[in-house]
Protein backbone atom coordinates (compact mmCIF):
# COMPACT_ATOMS: atom_id res chain seq x y z
CA UNK A 1 0.00 0.00 0.00
CA UNK A 2 0.93 3.42 -0.71
CA UNK A 3 1.96 5.13 2.53
CA UNK A 4 0.75 8.60 1.60
CA UNK A 5 -2.05 10.27 0.04
CA UNK A 6 -1.23 11.83 -3.12
CA UNK A 7 -0.99 15.42 -1.96
CA UNK A 8 2.21 14.39 0.58
CA UNK A 9 3.80 11.98 -1.48
CA UNK A 10 7.49 12.65 -2.29
CA UNK A 11 7.63 14.94 0.99
CA UNK A 12 10.57 13.47 2.63
CA UNK A 13 13.20 15.53 1.58
CA UNK A 14 11.69 19.03 2.11
CA UNK A 15 9.86 17.94 5.13
CA UNK A 16 13.22 16.85 7.04
CA UNK A 17 14.58 20.47 5.95
CA UNK A 18 11.56 22.09 7.34
CA UNK A 19 12.14 20.34 10.62
CA UNK A 20 15.09 21.51 11.06
CA UNK A 21 14.06 25.47 10.26
CA UNK A 22 10.93 24.74 12.28
CA UNK A 23 13.19 23.58 15.19
CA UNK A 24 15.65 26.78 15.25
CA UNK A 25 12.09 29.22 14.81
CA UNK A 26 10.66 27.44 18.18
CA UNK A 27 14.04 27.69 19.91
CA UNK A 28 14.54 31.44 19.70
CA UNK A 29 18.29 30.94 18.94
CA UNK A 30 19.43 33.97 17.17
CA UNK A 31 20.44 33.54 13.61
CA UNK A 32 23.13 35.32 11.48
CA UNK A 33 22.32 39.30 10.45
CA UNK A 34 25.57 38.46 7.95
CA UNK A 35 27.19 41.83 8.83
CA UNK A 36 29.91 42.28 11.50
CA UNK A 37 29.71 44.66 14.37
CA UNK A 38 25.32 44.15 14.19
CA UNK A 39 23.72 41.81 16.94
CA UNK A 40 22.64 38.27 15.46
CA UNK A 41 18.12 38.61 14.48
CA UNK A 42 16.60 37.33 17.22
CA UNK A 43 12.37 36.65 17.21
CA UNK A 44 10.57 38.60 20.22
CA UNK A 45 8.74 35.39 19.94
CA UNK A 46 9.34 31.88 18.01
CA UNK A 47 6.80 30.24 16.28
CA UNK A 48 7.02 27.10 14.57
CA UNK A 49 8.33 23.61 16.03
CA UNK A 50 4.72 22.34 14.98
CA UNK A 51 6.32 18.96 13.40
CA UNK A 52 7.93 17.78 16.45
CA UNK A 53 4.49 18.43 18.53
CA UNK A 54 2.92 15.30 19.63
CA UNK A 55 -0.74 16.92 18.87
CA UNK A 56 0.46 17.65 14.70
CA UNK A 57 1.62 14.22 14.48
CA UNK A 58 -1.45 12.41 16.01
CA UNK A 59 -3.21 14.64 13.81
CA UNK A 60 -0.98 13.46 10.79
CA UNK A 61 -1.74 9.62 11.11
CA UNK A 62 -5.38 10.39 11.34
CA UNK A 63 -5.31 12.44 8.19
CA UNK A 64 -3.39 9.42 6.60
CA UNK A 65 -5.48 6.98 7.81
CA UNK A 66 -9.12 8.83 6.84
CA UNK A 67 -8.30 9.34 3.45
CA UNK A 68 -7.12 5.39 3.19
CA UNK A 69 -10.32 4.64 5.60
CA UNK A 70 -12.34 6.53 2.79
CA UNK A 71 -10.43 5.58 -0.27
CA UNK A 72 -11.35 1.80 0.61
CA UNK A 73 -14.68 1.18 2.37
CA UNK A 74 -16.86 4.72 1.10
CA UNK A 75 -18.35 6.00 -2.15
CA UNK A 76 -15.89 8.37 -3.75
CA UNK A 77 -19.07 10.18 -5.31
CA UNK A 78 -20.19 11.05 -1.52
CA UNK A 79 -20.09 14.05 -0.19
CA UNK A 80 -19.55 12.05 2.84
CA UNK A 81 -16.25 11.21 2.03
CA UNK A 82 -15.39 14.97 0.86
CA UNK A 83 -16.38 16.08 4.55
CA UNK A 84 -14.88 13.61 6.24
CA UNK A 85 -10.99 14.11 4.45
CA UNK A 86 -11.32 17.97 4.75
CA UNK A 87 -12.09 17.57 8.55
CA UNK A 88 -9.08 15.57 9.27
CA UNK A 89 -6.99 17.75 6.63
CA UNK A 90 -8.11 20.90 8.50
CA UNK A 91 -7.34 19.18 11.78
CA UNK A 92 -3.86 19.23 10.91
CA UNK A 93 -3.41 22.05 8.91
CA UNK A 94 -4.86 24.35 11.35
CA UNK A 95 -2.27 23.04 14.34
CA UNK A 96 0.58 24.70 11.93
CA UNK A 97 -1.12 27.45 10.97
CA UNK A 98 -1.57 28.09 14.60
CA UNK A 99 1.87 27.52 14.99
CA UNK A 100 3.38 30.10 12.53
CA UNK A 101 1.01 32.74 13.94
CA UNK A 102 2.60 32.21 17.20
CA UNK A 103 5.05 34.58 16.26
CA UNK A 104 2.81 37.86 16.08
CA UNK A 105 -0.62 37.01 17.48
CA UNK A 106 -1.62 34.87 20.51
CA UNK A 107 -5.49 35.10 19.97
CA UNK A 108 -5.02 33.83 16.09
CA UNK A 109 -2.85 30.67 17.23
CA UNK A 110 -5.69 30.04 19.92
CA UNK A 111 -8.41 30.38 16.94
CA UNK A 112 -6.57 28.19 14.98
CA UNK A 113 -5.48 25.42 17.39
CA UNK A 114 -9.35 25.75 18.73
CA UNK A 115 -9.97 25.12 14.60
CA UNK A 116 -7.94 22.07 14.70
CA UNK A 117 -9.80 20.53 17.91
CA UNK A 118 -13.27 21.95 16.28
CA UNK A 119 -12.57 20.15 13.21
CA UNK A 120 -11.19 16.52 14.95
CA UNK A 121 -14.54 16.59 17.09
CA UNK A 122 -16.55 16.67 13.83
CA UNK A 123 -14.51 13.96 12.21
CA UNK A 124 -15.44 12.02 15.41
CA UNK A 125 -18.71 11.96 14.80
CA UNK A 126 -18.54 11.03 11.42
CA UNK A 127 -16.84 7.81 12.35
CA UNK A 128 -19.41 7.27 15.02
CA UNK A 129 -21.97 8.02 12.12
CA UNK A 130 -20.38 5.37 10.12
CA UNK A 131 -20.62 2.61 12.70
CA UNK A 132 -23.65 3.09 14.49
CA UNK A 133 -25.58 3.52 10.37
CA UNK A 134 -24.28 -0.08 9.37
CA UNK A 135 -25.08 -1.23 12.95
CA UNK A 136 -21.68 -2.17 13.79
CA UNK A 137 -20.31 -1.77 17.08
CA UNK A 138 -18.10 0.92 18.41
CA UNK A 139 -15.58 0.38 21.34
CA UNK A 140 -15.56 1.12 24.54
CA UNK A 141 -12.77 3.00 26.13
CA UNK A 142 -11.80 0.79 28.44
CA UNK A 143 -12.11 -2.47 26.33
CA UNK A 144 -9.35 -4.24 25.91
CA UNK A 145 -9.10 -3.48 21.51
CA UNK A 146 -9.43 0.61 22.99
CA UNK A 147 -6.28 -0.22 25.57
CA UNK A 148 -4.26 -1.78 23.05
CA UNK A 149 -4.18 1.22 20.99
CA UNK A 150 -4.20 3.57 23.13
CA UNK A 151 -0.85 2.41 24.91
CA UNK A 152 0.93 1.84 21.46
CA UNK A 153 3.41 4.72 22.67
CA UNK A 154 3.60 3.40 26.65
CA UNK A 155 4.77 0.14 24.91
CA UNK A 156 7.12 2.11 22.19
CA UNK A 157 9.29 3.78 25.23
CA UNK A 158 8.68 0.55 27.04
CA UNK A 159 10.69 -1.35 24.45
CA UNK A 160 13.12 1.07 23.38
CA UNK A 161 14.18 0.87 27.55
CA UNK A 162 14.55 -2.11 27.46
CA UNK A 163 16.82 -2.32 24.35
CA UNK A 164 18.77 0.52 25.98
CA UNK A 165 19.29 -1.49 28.87
CA UNK A 166 20.59 -4.56 27.06
CA UNK A 167 24.29 -3.97 25.19
CA UNK A 168 24.02 -7.11 23.75
CA UNK A 169 20.44 -6.33 21.88
CA UNK A 170 21.19 -6.43 18.09
CA UNK A 171 18.78 -3.78 17.97
CA UNK A 172 20.18 -0.29 16.63
CA UNK A 173 21.16 1.68 19.70
CA UNK A 174 20.84 5.20 18.17
CA UNK A 175 16.98 4.27 17.27
CA UNK A 176 15.25 7.41 18.20
CA UNK A 177 13.59 6.51 22.52
CA UNK A 178 10.99 9.07 21.45
CA UNK A 179 7.99 8.59 19.66
CA UNK A 180 8.32 12.30 18.21
CA UNK A 181 11.45 11.58 17.13
CA UNK A 182 10.07 9.56 14.85
CA UNK A 183 9.41 9.79 10.89
CA UNK A 184 5.70 9.76 9.87
CA UNK A 185 6.35 6.22 8.38
CA UNK A 186 7.64 4.57 11.42
CA UNK A 187 4.68 6.10 13.41
CA UNK A 188 2.33 4.69 10.93
CA UNK A 189 4.25 1.42 10.79
CA UNK A 190 3.02 1.00 14.88
CA UNK A 191 -0.34 1.84 14.12
CA UNK A 192 -0.54 -0.32 10.78
CA UNK A 193 -2.20 -3.53 12.62
CA UNK A 194 -5.37 -1.44 13.33
CA UNK A 195 -5.12 1.23 10.34
CA UNK A 196 -4.32 -1.34 7.51
CA UNK A 197 -6.76 -3.75 8.68
CA UNK A 198 -9.14 -5.00 6.28
CA UNK A 199 -11.96 -5.28 8.73
CA UNK A 200 -13.73 -1.07 8.80
CA UNK A 201 -14.87 -1.92 12.43
CA UNK A 202 -11.26 -2.05 13.50
CA UNK A 203 -10.28 0.85 11.41
CA UNK A 204 -12.71 3.43 12.35
CA UNK A 205 -12.41 2.20 15.86
CA UNK A 206 -8.67 2.69 15.95
CA UNK A 207 -9.30 6.06 14.37
CA UNK A 208 -11.51 7.16 17.27
CA UNK A 209 -9.18 6.30 19.79
CA UNK A 210 -6.95 8.01 17.78
CA UNK A 211 -8.94 10.86 17.65
CA UNK A 212 -9.52 11.08 21.79
CA UNK A 213 -5.53 11.06 21.91
CA UNK A 214 -5.66 14.27 19.85
CA UNK A 215 -8.29 16.17 20.94
CA UNK A 216 -6.90 15.67 24.80
CA UNK A 217 -3.49 17.10 23.67
CA UNK A 218 -5.27 20.21 21.86
CA UNK A 219 -6.78 20.29 24.86
CA UNK A 220 -4.38 20.77 27.13
CA UNK A 221 -2.14 22.90 24.21
CA UNK A 222 -5.18 25.37 24.51
CA UNK A 223 -5.26 25.65 28.14
CA UNK A 224 -1.37 26.44 28.03
CA UNK A 225 -1.97 28.95 25.40
CA UNK A 226 -4.74 30.43 27.90
CA UNK A 227 -2.29 30.24 30.39
CA UNK A 228 0.92 32.00 28.84
CA UNK A 229 -1.55 34.90 27.39
CA UNK A 230 -3.08 35.96 31.26
CA UNK A 231 0.68 35.66 32.10
CA UNK A 232 2.52 36.99 29.82
CA UNK A 233 0.09 39.15 27.67
CA UNK A 234 -0.06 39.27 23.91
CA UNK A 235 2.22 40.13 21.37
CA UNK A 236 1.30 43.70 21.28
CA UNK A 237 2.14 43.83 24.73
CA UNK A 238 5.27 42.42 24.39
CA UNK A 239 6.20 44.72 21.30
CA UNK A 240 5.68 47.71 23.31
CA UNK A 241 7.46 46.04 26.27
CA UNK A 242 10.46 45.58 24.38
CA UNK A 243 10.55 49.04 22.53
CA UNK A 244 10.71 50.69 25.81
CA UNK A 245 13.65 48.50 27.52
CA UNK A 246 15.18 49.90 23.91
CA UNK A 247 14.50 53.10 24.41
CA UNK A 248 15.67 53.21 28.23
CA UNK A 249 19.15 51.55 26.88
CA UNK A 250 18.98 54.05 24.42
CA UNK A 251 19.50 56.25 26.95
CA UNK A 252 21.64 54.88 29.46
CA UNK A 253 23.67 52.80 26.84
CA UNK A 254 25.75 49.55 27.87
CA UNK A 255 28.94 48.89 26.85
CA UNK A 256 27.92 47.29 23.32
CA UNK A 257 31.85 46.21 23.04
CA UNK A 258 30.31 43.11 25.66
CA UNK A 259 28.45 40.61 23.45
CA UNK A 260 26.67 39.03 25.95
CA UNK A 261 24.57 42.16 25.91
CA UNK A 262 21.15 40.88 24.29
CA UNK A 263 19.70 42.26 21.76
CA UNK A 264 16.11 42.43 23.66
CA UNK A 265 15.41 41.94 27.04
CA UNK A 266 15.79 38.44 28.07
CA UNK A 267 12.23 39.24 29.68
CA UNK A 268 10.14 41.77 27.78
CA UNK A 269 7.31 41.28 30.38
CA UNK A 270 9.47 42.46 32.91
CA UNK A 271 9.61 46.01 31.36
CA UNK A 272 5.45 46.46 31.33
CA UNK A 273 5.02 49.54 33.91
CA UNK A 274 3.15 49.74 36.96
CA UNK A 275 -0.31 52.26 37.40
CA UNK A 276 1.37 55.62 38.66
CA UNK A 277 -1.85 55.52 40.43
CA UNK A 278 -2.85 51.97 42.32
CA UNK A 279 0.30 50.36 41.50
CA UNK A 280 -1.46 47.28 39.55
CA UNK A 281 0.16 46.16 35.94
CA UNK A 282 -0.52 48.34 33.08
CA UNK A 283 -1.81 47.19 29.56
CA UNK A 284 -1.07 48.63 26.17
CA UNK A 285 -4.10 50.26 24.76
CA UNK A 286 -5.26 52.54 21.71
CA UNK A 287 -6.91 56.08 22.04
CA UNK A 288 -10.21 55.41 19.77
CA UNK A 289 -11.50 59.25 19.64
CA UNK A 290 -10.11 62.32 20.73
CA UNK A 291 -6.90 64.70 19.50
CA UNK A 292 -4.75 61.25 20.23
CA UNK A 293 -7.11 58.27 18.33
CA UNK A 294 -5.06 56.14 16.90
CA UNK A 295 -2.10 56.05 19.45
CA UNK A 296 -1.43 53.63 21.58
CA UNK A 297 -0.86 54.01 25.45
CA UNK A 298 -0.07 51.74 28.91
CA UNK A 299 -3.90 52.02 30.40
CA UNK A 300 -4.40 50.11 33.99
CA UNK A 301 -5.88 47.13 33.79
CA UNK A 302 -8.31 47.91 36.74
CA UNK A 303 -10.16 50.61 34.46
CA UNK A 304 -12.88 51.84 35.08
CA UNK A 305 -12.08 52.15 38.73
CA UNK A 306 -8.32 53.15 37.86
CA UNK A 307 -8.06 55.97 35.33
CA UNK A 308 -4.27 55.54 35.12
CA UNK A 309 -2.23 56.13 32.36
CA UNK A 310 1.31 56.30 31.00
CA UNK A 311 2.62 57.80 27.18
CA UNK A 312 4.80 54.98 25.69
Amino acid sequence: MNKFPQDQSNQSDRSDRSDRSDRSDRSGQPGQSGQSGQHPRRRLRPAGGYRNTASFQTATIIYDATYWFCEKFLDPRSRTVDQMVQAARSGRQNIAEGSRFAATSSQTELRLINSARSSLEELLLDFEDYLRHRHLPQWDPDSPEARAVREVPARFRQKRQTQAADPSDPSDQSDPSNLTDLSDQQRWDLYAPWLEHDDPVIRANAIICLIHQANYLLDQQIFALERAFIEEGGYSEQLAAARIAHRTRSRNPTDQSNPSDPPYPADPTNAIPCCPKCGKPMALRTARTGKHAGRQFWGCTAYPDCKGVLEL
